[in-house]
């Protein structure tokens, strides 16, 4: 007897709507990409950066590193499609209940969060995502992770060709203006207000509000 397909069901899509920021039709093109590339309605890793640069412009915004702005690199994550290694950063930003996948739901929220939600909304997304083991602060190891990720992916778009030791260099940086108490660690009450004096931050997470 040939054992059956376990599928997930997702939720109905009027109730996404309801606690998303997209439109029923919205919804259904989203759906119908995820379905197509996740038949049995939930994705793994290996398969989740397909599915997520589905959405995103390929390659947007990819030389933005060259504007030396420290912050804008923190930021570029929204843009950034085509990287297996970043991906599984991604992948357990939006796997929000960490069980090894990522439902059409999960997917949706963080999409929803990504593309139209509040700066608040927004930078308690990019902190949980640098926030790697999820013990609520970012350190520098945490932060150098993520950003020889960046410059991994990034490194031959940029004038002039970044140094090897620039990942660093900009985790000091970022430390310096967001480690407020000089503890080793920043927060995200600590991060959300260094962020938000920061024009160019505020800026970089207009550019894919129209994605959809």
């Amino acid at each position: 007897m040939e054992m059956a397909t376990v599928r997930h069901r997702p939720e109905a899509l009027e109730l996404l709507e309801a606690q998303s920021k997209f439109t029923k039709k919205e919804l259904q093109i989203l759906y119908r990409g995820f379905k197509n590339e996740c038949p049995s309605g939930v994705v793994n890793e290996e398969t989740f950066k397909e599915i997520y640069s589905q959405f995103f412009p390929q390659g947007a915004y990819p030389c933005l590193l060259t504007t030396g702005c420290a912050y804008y690199k923190l930021f570029l994550l929204f843009s950034i499609v085509d990287s297996t290694t970043y991906a599984h950063f991604l992948f357990n930003a939006f796997d929000t209940d960490h069980n090894g996948s990522v439902s059409f739901e999960d997917f949706v929220m963080g999409l929803s969060i990504l593309l139209r939600g509040t700066v608040q909304e927004k930078l308690n997304w990019a902190f949980n995502l640098y926030d790697i083991n999820k013990d609520g602060y970012i350190t520098k190891e945490e932060m150098l992770d993520i950003m020889k990720a960046i410059y991994d992916m990034m490194g031959k778009c940029t004038y002039p060709v970044l140094k090897e030791d620039a990942p660093r260099q900009h985790v000091e940086t970022f430390f310096q203006k967001m480690d407020k108490n000089k503890d080793g660690v920043v927060t995200i009450d600590e991060f959300i207000e260094s962020c938000q004096k920061d024009e160019n931050i505020m800026r970089s997470m207009q550019l894919f509000e129209n994605v959809i």
